[in-house]
């Protein structure tokens, strides 16, 4: 015979189960509580876009308009060879570019030994350009362990 104690604290932990299971149902909930912060210059379209993006997946963003992002991405650790036109942070990692939600989303899941991801350049089909026009491109996991970026993701 189990105790008031033991009935409650299942009662409660099934309940709490059950809440997260639903929430998880729609894959958005689980991310609600990381903010992204962007660093980006108040022209740049294509970073607007990518906001956009982002919080269409769910993402609550914050976003800080500079004049120069170069010392962002300098004190984030992003090697320059993968540098794009704006870098954020969420979940302790560090986003590069035109990362696609997705590919955040699974990051922050999997919470991989690295600095973060980046979609160096400027891709056509990448989340906040949108041109549509059929040219693949990757994302990187940068600052791991061994120091050497890999592919994370094929687009």
């Amino acid at each position: 015979m189990r105790s008031k104690f033991a009935k409650g604290f299942h009662a409660a932990a099934s309940a709490a189960m059950l809440a997260g299971l639903m929430l998880s149902h729609s894959g958005d909930a689980a991310f609600a509580s990381d903010v992204v912060e962007v660093w980006k210059s108040r022209s740049c379209g294509c970073c607007t876009g990518w906001v956009k993006h982002m919080e269409a997946a769910g993402f609550e963003v914050k976003t800080h308009d500079v004049e120069d992002v170069d010392p962002v991405k300098r004190a984030n650790g992003v090697p320059e060879p993968l540098h794009s036109c704006h870098t954020a942070t969420v979940g302790g990692y560090v986003i590069e570019g035109h990362v696609p939600a997705d590919d955040v989303k699974r990051l922050i899941s999997e919470r991989p030994k690295a600095k973060g991801l980046s979609v160096p350049g400027m891709p056509a089909d990448a989340p906040g350009m949108d041109m549509s026009m059929g040219q693949p491109y990757q994302v990187i996991l940068f600052g791991t362990p061994d120091g050497k970026p890999s592919v994370y993701a094929n687009h």
